[in-house]
């Protein structure tokens, strides 16, 4: 038999630059000409600002290149639409702020053979802009990925950017991305979850790496804060929409410990000025996303308030 076919997924809202260099990544990809499909360009903005970009750089790619717009602002809606542009077996998500190294594709496709798992992810390096101060390694570490040295099976997903996903088993239905994560993320973590559910399994591919280019807004300490926060809700989150309410207890629980233990350290390395106290910031904040999952307490990040942003940008 031969080997499945893959779609890569690329999702984007106002990036050009970002988005070029993410496709010419793709563009390089070695040892996978007979296996990528199609390369997914999903516009995410209302206006299709990448459209014109997407059809210039046509004729440098050795892959078919395809540009599909979603014209309601959101991350779920955005890989929903993605995946109803390819019939590929095989789907591949990059973010429109990473550049996938030349072996990326190949890595996740020999992982996702060696391991059989259902959905693969691989190491991410974290580049921050120049002047993010004392913060810069904690920075690099927040937007990058760490995994085991070797290609294995793993207990626990990571999120959608950098991953390989097995369409009949990991995306079930014609949205399997849950549209009510649209504008705060966590569209992936209830996936995940589900799939885990299911027995589904989970495999690290330790070759396929990928940079993730941090913009200056987001390459900030509050930012990284409140993602951490958001992160931290995901657990209690799943367990809720699963209505297991022990689970919730349990996690807020487990919450309500880290911010404490967390908070102490956070403050004492703070006092002495410490490079470290971010890292104890970041886990007291999941901590506290654990307590505080409820609706009304959701940082959004993603869809209407991102563009909300942009305008504001490009107004000033």
């Amino acid at each position: 038999m031969s080997a499945p076919d893959v779609a890569v997924i690329v999702p984007t809202l106002r990036r050009p630059d970002s988005l070029e260099r993410a496709l010419r990544s793709l563009f390089a990809q070695t040892a996978v000409q007979t296996r990528l499909k199609q390369i997914v360009v999903v516009d995410n903005d209302p206006q299709a600002s990448s459209r014109l970009l997407v059809e210039a750089l046509k004729a440098a790619s050795p892959f078919r290149l395809t540009w599909v717009h979603a014209p309601q602002p959101g991350v779920a809606t955005a890989r929903n639409t993605g995946l109803a542009a390819t019939d590929a077996s095989l789907i591949a998500f990059l973010d429109d702020d990473e550049a996938a190294s030349d072996t990326w594709l190949a890595a996740l496709l020999d992982a996702q053979a060696t391991t059989g798992a259902d959905a693969v992810f691989g190491p991410i390096r974290g580049r921050v802009p120049d002047g993010t101060g004392w913060a810069t390694s904690y920075l690099e570490r927040f937007f990058g990925r760490e995994g085991p040295e070797q290609t294995q099976l793993i207990d626990a997903p990571y999120g959608c950017g950098n991953s390989l996903l097995r369409r009949t088993t990991a995306l079930p239905g014609h949205a399997p991305f849950n549209v009510s994560a649209d504008q705060a993320g966590g569209e992936d973590d209830a996936l995940f979850a589900a799939l885990a559910a299911r027995g589904g399994r989970f495999g690290w591919a330790a070759e396929a790496w990928v940079d993730e280019f941090a913009p200056p807004h987001r390459a900030t300490l509050t930012y990284a804060l409140t993602r951490a926060f958001a992160y931290g809700q995901g657990p209690s989150q799943t367990a809720a929409s699963a209505r297991d309410w022990p689970a919730v207890a349990r996690w807020m629980a487990v919450g309500a410990a880290q911010a404490v233990v967390w908070g102490v350290a956070a403050s004492a390395l703070t006092l002495i000025g410490h490079p470290r106290r971010a890292e104890m910031m970041d886990r007291c904040a999941r901590g506290v996303g654990k307590l505080f999952w409820m609706k009304g307490f959701e940082p959004h990040f993603y869809g209407a308030r991102e563009l909300a942003r942009l305008d504001r940008t490009a107004a000033s």
